[in-house]
C-alpha cells in the first residue's frame, strides 16, 4: 500500500502503528486485533524503527483512556451517538464491540476512501466525508439522542480560536452533547512536534495546547466532567517497559503534559 496522503492527513498512520506495537509488546494490557490485521501494510509506511517505546505507548494509552470514556457513555445510554471527528484509521469501533449505538466516522474524503477500503463499514456505523469544522456532519446524526463526540490526536493541528468556535457551535446544535479529546500543554506540544517530524513528516506542525482545562471549559461554555492522564494503568501493569519510558510516563502525567479532557453540556 502506497502512502497517498501528506501533511496532517499522513499522521493517521502514526497511532495505528503505535497500536500495533502495543498490541504485540503488551497484549495483556492493550490489544487491537483490527490494527494487527493491517500490520503488514502499515509498517511499510511508518516503520517502528523510527519511533520510541514512550511515544508508541503514549498513543496506545491515549486510546485506551478514551475507550474507557466511550464505554462508560455507552453503559449510561443504550440509544446514543458516538461520533469520531478526524477519524483516520481509528479502530475503537472494533475494540469496543457495541452493536446498538450509532457510530459515525468523519474525515476528509480521501481519508474516508482509504478507511473504507481498509476497515470497511459496519451495520451500525456510518462514514461521513467532509471538513469537521463546517459541522455538516451534524445533519447526519439524530441530535435528539445523547451524543459523545471524540476528537483524538486532531485538535493539536489547529488554532485555539478555530477549536473554541467549533465547540461552541456544536454545543448550540446538539442539546445532549459530550466531548472527549486529548490535549497537551505547551511543553508536551513541543515534544509531540519533534516526534511527528521523526516519523518523516515535516509538514504537520501542531499549534494547540491547554495549560488549564477548567479555564478552557469555561471559555467554551461547557462543564469539565473529568481530566485524566494517559499512563497510570500502564505504569501499574506493563511489565518489561524500559526505565526511561517509565520515568517519562510518570512525569508526563504529573506535569499534565498530556491529558484526556471530558466536557459535557451544562
Amino acid at each position: 500500500m502506497k502512502n497517498k496522503l501528506s501533511g496532517i492527513e499522513d499522521t493517521l498512520y502514526i497511532p495505528l502503528a503505535a497500536r500495533i506495537y502495543a498490541s504485540k509488546r503488551f497484549p495483556y494490557f492493550f490489544y487491537d486485533e483490527k490494527a494487527l490485521e493491517l500490520e503488514e501494510h502499515i509498517l511499510k509506511i511508518i516503520p517502528l524503527i523510527n519511533t520510541t517505546e514512550f511515544f508508541n505507548m503514549a498513543s496506545a494509552c491515549r486510546q485506551q483512556t478514551i475507550d474507557k470514556k466511550i464505554k462508560d457513555f455507552l453503559r449510561a445510554h443504550k440509544e446514543c451517538n458516538v461520533v469520531f471527528l478526524g477519524a483516520g484509521l481509528e479502530t475503537a469501533y472494533d475494540r469496543i464491540g457495541n452493536k446498538t449505538a450509532k457510530f459515525y466516522q468523519v474525515d476528509l474524503p480521501n481519508v474516508i476512501n482509504i478507511r473504507k477500503s481498509l476497515l470497511g463499514e459496519a451495520v451500525n456505523e456510518k462514514l461521513i466525508s467532509g471538513d469537521m469544522f463546517t459541522l455538516e456532519w451534524i445533519n447526519e446524526i439524530d441530535i435528539k439522542l445523547p451524543s459523545m463526540v471524540v476528537v483524538s490526536g486532531v485538535y493539536q493541528y489547529f488554532t485555539k480560536p478555530k477549536i473554541v468556535d467549533m465547540i461552541k457551535r456544536t454545543a448550540e446544535r446538539i442539546p445532549k452533547f459530550e466531548l472527549v479529546f486529548d490535549a497537551t500543554n505547551t511543553t508536551g506540544l513541543k515534544y509531540a512536534n519533534r516526534y511527528v517530524k521523526k516519523t518523516g513528516n515535516t509538514d504537520a506542525t501542531m499549534y494547540f495546547s491547554i495549560e488549564d482545562a477548567d479555564m478552557f471549559s469555561q471559555e467554551v461554555g461547557m462543564k469539565l466532567a473529568s481530566i485524566d492522564g494517559f499512563f497510570s494503568d500502564a505504569l501499574l501493569h506493563c511489565n518489561g517497559m524500559r526505565l526511561k519510558t517509565k520515568i517519562y510516563m510518570y512525569f508526563t502525567d504529573k506535569l499534565r503534559r498530556t491529558m484526556v479532557i471530558h466536557l459535557c453540556s451544562k
